[in-house]
């Protein structure tokens, strides 16, 4: 038993020393893959450059970026393209799989890899700027500087990295675009690959440089690790598609407006205010036409009004229109992938002018409604005198027994209306048109 006992403390004292030797010892080799298969925006050139200064620091073999995009903001391809530059690692941009594309912001990242490859059904370039903002149209002399600015940015990374300048010129200034078999023959790309199986085999033993020296990349026998987004990077990516964002404002507005109009309820105050926050995030990675949104915030401002101001319903058709032309001006942007969905917008103001217009017709209907409680609330109602009532005297109305006074004395017995509630609680009344007619019969 004793013996066992020390077999047990002397593992348990060990343990420690293990972890640390595992913890200490150097990690094997790998390349890091990374699948990239959406719009180039602040979320995704976040996680490249994150993923790309924490592969150098592991210094593993190599970086490889399997790239599928439309494009995306100028902003976060240049953070991409700055990273790829500043990386002591080699980079690898493999356009995948077959049928994907490497277009515009794509493009010039890809001109900026070590090694730059291609499935085979693939293209590549049409990298031309398209200018976004808040409603800003750019003039011919603009339009010159940004195109200008462009090519020689594109023609640069091709100089760096010894490709094809005169093509990386004229995909910004013409815009065209090469399949995979075009690329390589352009020199634009290293090679062709099926998969990343035989793409690693064809690099095994490629050279490139890095500061003035001459490296020799190996890929042999060194296996793939995927990274994928974290769950934080991945919400923040859908939030960043522009239908889903303009979905969350909306959601928002109507909460918020229906916590304006029924006060007390809460949760849909709460919802609304987070999703506008939400929204709001996403607008910042977007190119936001602020005529749009003030078209927006103006249609809430008139749905509000409607429920306080009765305007027999023509400050919710304006807010409609409002709305209906805010959402098709929100986004400022010809590209195809920066828009939202016009099906997206049809349905959405069909369904927020939908449930606007029924909550304003059940607030009119309430506040047509009479009074059924409070000092208001009993004028009118209808009880039984419990004795001869003139200066006072007692009725019976809801269920309890009132003090009350009349103008003209009234029999005990006899059936009151209530003229109204005076101050210490006292009712004045009056005999009922009908109990007058029976007592005047009577005495008839």
């Amino acid at each position: 038993m004793m013996r066992t006992l020390l077999l047990i403390l002397s593992i348990l004292a060990l343990l420690p020393c293990a972890a640390l030797a595992v913890e200490q010892s150097p990690t094997s080799p790998a390349i890091s893959r990374l699948t990239i298969d959406s719009a180039i925006n602040p979320i995704v050139a976040k996680f490249i450059s994150t993923e790309l200064d924490e592969a150098n620091q592991r210094q593993d073999a190599a970086l490889l970026i399997e790239l599928n995009t439309p494009g995306g903001l100028d902003t976060a391809m240049r953070e991409i393209i700055q990273a790829e530059l500043g990386s002591s690692i080699p980079v690898i941009v493999y356009v995948s799989p077959a049928g994907a594309r490497a277009a515009s912001a794509g493009a010039l990242i890809t001109l900026a890899a070590d090694f730059a490859a291609m499935a085979p059904g693939t293209n590549i370039g049409a990298a031309h700027p398209v200018s976004i903002g808040a409603g800003v149209q750019v003039d011919k002399t603009m339009e010159a500087k940004l195109v200008n600015d462009a090519a020689a940015y594109a023609r640069s990374l091709a100089l760096q990295r010894g490709r094809n300048l005169d093509w990386a010129e004229k995909i910004v200034r013409e815009s065209i675009s090469s399949s995979a078999q075009e690329a390589l023959q352009l020199q634009v790309i290293d090679l062709i690959a099926e998969n990343s199986s035989e793409l690693l085999q064809k690099l095994d033993g490629r050279s490139y440089l890095r500061q003035g020296q001459i490296k020799t990349l190996s890929t042999k026998d060194i296996p793939l690790r995927s990274q994928e987004m974290n769950w934080r990077l991945q919400i923040l990516s859908t939030l960043s598609n522009p239908s889903f964002a303009y979905l969350l404002m909306m959601l928002g507005i109507l909460g918020i407006f229906f916590e304006i109009s029924q006060p007390g309820v809460i949760l849909p105050g709460v919802v609304g205010t987070i999703a506008i926050l939400l929204a709001f995030f996403a607008f910042s990675t977007l190119p936001i036409n602020y005529v749009g949104l003030l078209l927006i915030l103006l249609a809430v401002v008139m749905f509000i009004l409607e429920v306080k101001i009765p305007s027999f319903g023509m400050l919710t058709v304006g807010g409609i229109i409002a709305m209906a032309f805010g959402s098709l001006m929100l986004i400022d942007s010809s590209v195809p992938y920066l828009q939202i969905s016009r099906a997206v917008i049809a349905a959405t103001v069909i369904v927020s002018a939908g449930f606007i217009l029924f909550a304003s017709w059940m607030v009119v209907r309430t506040q047509g409604r009479p009074v059924i409680f409070g000092q208001e609330g009993m004028t009118g109602e209808r009880g039984k005198a419990e004795s001869n009532i003139h200066n006072e005297g007692q009725v019976f109305v809801h269920g309890e027994l009132w003090q009350a006074r009349a103008t003209v004395e009234i029999k005990k017995g006899r059936e009151v209306e209530v003229v109204k509630l005076l101050d210490g609680l006292v009712l004045e009344v009056r005999a009922t048109n009908e109990d007058q007619q029976v007592n005047t019969e009577k005495e008839a």
